[in-house]
């Protein structure tokens, strides 16, 4: 059937885009002798269906079947595997999001009073200037630069 992949969906729907980032880290977790767990596929799916960046509490209130300890201990591995991004903000909750070079290239507002983070993209003449100057600054300090992450400290319109 044209337009249908092998397993039955059309390229560029959500579930094709879903089953290509789900093999992306069964591959990314393999590479770390890992396995795609119940639990680990449980974690993906919470942070997922999240609006943004959650907190390891927000994440258990996504998915309630979770464990606080394995969770814990999951999204540390998930992290060094290259699944997930944990962002370090200004509340006492790290932040956990997958992996942009799973999903798409953004950055974050992040308010340094009550802790929310926003994703927010660039207009792409911009994010071009923004890589040409990292690419220049790499290179003068002979640096082999890999990829850039923004995030910009103020307070949100609740907080301000």
């Amino acid at each position: 059937m044209a337009g249908i992949d092998a397993v039955g969906t059309a390229p560029g729907s959500a579930a094709s885009d879903a089953q290509a980032i789900d093999a992306s880290i069964v591959d990314r977790l393999a590479r770390a002798d890992l396995r795609y767990t119940a639990g680990r596929r449980a974690i993906v799916s919470g942070i997922r269906a999240a609006s943004g960046p959650v907190t390891l509490p927000e994440l258990l209130d996504l998915v309630p079947d979770l464990a606080t300890s394995s969770t814990y201990r999951n999204l540390s591995l998930l992290e060094t595997a290259g699944v997930v991004r944990r962002l370090v903000t200004s509340d006492d909750h790290s932040r956990y999001e997958l992996a942009e070079s799973l999903t798409e290239h953004h950055h974050h507002l992040i308010c340094q009073k009550c802790g929310l983070v926003r994703d927010v993209t660039l207009a792409d003449p911009l994010e071009s200037s923004l890589d040409d100057a990292f690419d220049e600054v790499a290179a003068r300090e002979g640096f082999t630069l890999a990829s850039h992450a923004i995030d910009i400290y103020g307070l949100c319109p609740d907080c301000a």
